[in-house]
């Protein structure tokens, strides 16, 4: 089984970034994390802070992968072309939000990812990835 976890603009900065919403752990610590709790799955992970990039990678994986588990971040409210992307491949998506952003900026309760989303897990933290990885066992 072959999982990609994408995230989206500033991600990158977990661990540095505003710790009392994400947390003081760096994504690519969790990620070992993630990688030694699901040994028997492929998991890959990639970043980007621009929009295009990870319309790509949805396209390069969206009809080979078995998931994608995706944290679109600032985009999730904004990006069209992310829910396009979303709904144009094969492969299921699951949206994944660390804080629970309906308790944020109201802007940040709508969702262009949930409606081609197979689901959407938001507001357990990391462990939020963890439940999105189980969805697709």
């Amino acid at each position: 089984m072959q999982i990609l976890i994408l995230n989206g603009p500033n991600l990158n900065l977990l661990g540095k970034r505003e710790p009392e919403v994400y947390g003081n752990t760096t994504f690519t610590d969790y990620f070992k994390t993630l990688q030694s709790k699901f040994g028997d799955i492929q998991l890959y992970y990639f970043q980007s802070n621009i929009e295009g990039e990870i319309i790509t990678k949805i396209q390069e994986v969206g009809f080979s992968f078995d998931g994608i588990v995706l944290n679109a971040a600032a985009y999730t409210h904004t990006s069209v072309g992310i829910g396009d992307a979303v709904k144009a491949i094969e492969t299921p998506v699951v949206e994944v939000h660390i804080s629970n952003t309906h308790k944020r900026e109201e802007y940040r309760h709508v969702s262009y990812i949930s409606p081609g989303a197979k689901g959407v897990i938001l507001g357990f933290g990391l462990q939020s990835y963890d439940l999105a990885i189980q969805s697709f066992l």
